[in-house]
């Protein structure tokens, strides 16, 4: 880090035994933190950790105040935390019946505010206006394909016209004898002035490799998946693809829609091509009605509608070891805000909650809803460790470079992207999120399987920390990218929105940027800012087969 920063270390709760560098450190350097001196044995990176007491073999790590690993030989303080010295080590949980105390922040700047949304016939208020294409088996993801360059080419929803024209410079200069160096990328892109259908805000496209060839569960799963991207409150209209002999069959398709939304009524499409005459017809026809029914969901205008009906899903990746000290936590008081205010708020990625528990239990509203949790997050790693993982395995090489050298750390991190409310719910894979509140959405850690499964439980918005930089977003979310440090906001400033390095400056405090982060949110909500990954249709979508990926 080249960033000055007011401290250059950090103890983030009173009882850690270690410190965060927020600068990089040099060996020698004498440490004054506790009442105590120590000199750093090596050289501590920004983002890394080092002890702050002489350390014994098995002595447990303490960082958010939790543990977080055990020490694997006797350690002088001042000595750099590495994957070499500690492993990791997370406490038991269970359910004790906490009774625990919440203190709602001061949410009187927001009171009276609204956002321009998209009411829908059930009462549920969408940040955007989607029209959404699903194939029921990926032997249809081709006929998606034509499908979508025809419809966004024609209609102005292409965002990568200016690839295509790069490539026919290119060409041009090659054909005539020029140095194809010389040309460069113009980046004018279609926008809003080019939108033939103005209130569409867009035509997204639910390609997958499932639907058939698998097991019965995995249709099952996916076909419960599909069903909650159309019910989604930012989905205005539905074409459905279907081939007709996959293993998930239309029927299926249409019987998890009405279980999910009895009352649903949005124009809904179904075409199935071993009952066309022709691929050419079944093109035509996809595209004639989709086209018909866009024009009456462009009706449809923008209307002021209450904060409380925001339903925002938090994730991080590509994390660093700032994650949990910057963009989390201010996401975390970006959550705690909209709790206040009647909305909701969706917390996944249960492999990364691993070390976590005990404290979410404690949150949870009843009994009920803390079993439910555990029983979810037990039989996960159950699974995992079946085939000789586990929770533990987390962390990616780029995790461990920039400083998370346990799964515990990474965890107690990233679980203060959920702020401090109580838990109200939680939801297993698909489910619709229905009480107003914090709740823990089970899907796996992997950045896309993570957002697709916190759309199908209704965010409206989702909001995704970095450290490393992730080109991540969704087809019906609108993903706000928020980078856990400056550099990295100026280094990857095509895919970030929100840097929030000024809270490891000293500049701003976590409040401050988490209040900014929710003026942002109701700016996008209103269709008044688009966010990067929208801008760049980083329209990412991986089912989860439920089976053991963190």
């Amino acid at each position: 880090m080249t960033t000055a920063v007011r401290n250059p270390f950090l103890k983030i709760h009173t009882d850690d035994n270690v410190l965060v560098a927020l600068q990089d450190l040099a060996a020698g350097t004498i440490i004054s933190a506790g009442g105590q001196n120590m000199t750093l044995q090596h050289d501590v990176p920004a983002k890394h950790k080092f002890f702050i007491n002489d350390m014994q073999t098995g002595d447990e790590v303490i960082m958010y105040g939790s543990l977080v690993g055990k020490v694997q030989y006797a350690l002088p303080k001042g000595t750099l935390m590495t994957t070499a010295n500690t492993h990791h080590a997370a406490g038991e949980y269970g359910y004790r019946n906490v009774k625990a105390s919440w203190q709602q922040p001061d949410v009187s700047k927001f009171v009276n505010r609204t956002f321009n949304g998209y009411k829908r016939g059930d009462g549920r208020v969408g940040t955007a206006n989607y029209w959404l294409f699903i194939p029921t088996v990926f032997c249809e993801n081709r006929n998606l394909d034509v499908i979508k360059e025809a419809l966004w080419n024609e209609l102005g929803y292409a965002v990568t016209d200016k690839y295509r024209r790069f490539t026919k410079e290119m060409l041009n200069a090659y054909t005539a004898g020029e140095d194809v160096d010389d040309i460069s990328l113009n980046p004018v892109a279609a926008n809003d002035q080019t939108r033939f259908f103005k209130n569409v805000d867009g035509i997204k496209f639910l390609n997958h490799s499932g639907g058939c060839g698998g097991t019965r569960q995995d249709a099952s799963t996916l076909s419960a998946l599909l069903a909650a991207y159309a019910d989604h409150p930012n989905v205005g209209g539905v074409t459905l693809l279907s081939l007709g002999c996959q293993h998930l069959q239309v029927a299926d398709f249409l019987t998890d829609l009405k279980k999910r939304n009895p009352a649903f009524d949005k124009p809904l499409y179904i075409f199935e091509q071993q009952q066309t005459v022709s691929e050419e017809e079944l093109i035509c026809e996809a595209i004639r009605k989709t086209f018909l029914g866009m024009a009456e969901l462009n009706k449809l205008e923008r209307t002021p509608a209450s904060l409380s009906n925001l339903c925002i899903g938090v994730k991080c990746g590509g994390s660093d070891g700032f994650s949990g000290i910057s963009a989390n936590p201010a996401v975390g008081h970006t959550a705690d805000l909209l709790v206040a205010l009647g909305g909701k708020i969706l917390l996944a990625e249960f492999p990364e909650l691993c070390g976590a528990e005990q404290a979410l239990v404690d949150r949870c509203v009843s009994e009920e809803v803390a079993n439910k949790f555990i029983h979810l997050m037990q039989a996960y790693n159950g699974e995992a460790m079946k085939v000789g993982s586990g929770f533990h395995m987390n962390p990616s090489p780029g995790n461990i470079k920039d400083g998370l050298i346990t799964d515990a750390i990474k965890s107690t991190g990233a679980a203060r992207k959920g702020g401090t409310s109580p838990v109200v719910e939680v939801l297993d894979y698909t489910e619709r999120v229905n009480m107003p509140g914090l709740s823990l959405v089970c899907t796996p850690g992997n950045d896309v399987e993570a957002t697709t499964g916190k759309a199908a439980s209704g965010a409206t918005l989702i909001l995704f920390t970095t450290g490393l930089g992730t080109p991540t977003g969704n087809p019906v979310a609108p993903t706000i990218k928020i980078a856990t440090n400056s550099l990295l906001a100026r280094r990857m400033g095509d895919i970030i929105d929100i840097d929030t390095g000024s809270i490891i400056t000293g500049e701003k405090n976590i409040e401050e940027v988490g209040e900014e982060i929710l003026e942002y949110c109701i700016q996008v909500a209103s269709g008044e800012a688009i966010p990067k990954a929208v801008q760049l249709a980083q329209d990412d979508f991986i089912p989860w087969k439920r089976g053991v990926s963190l």
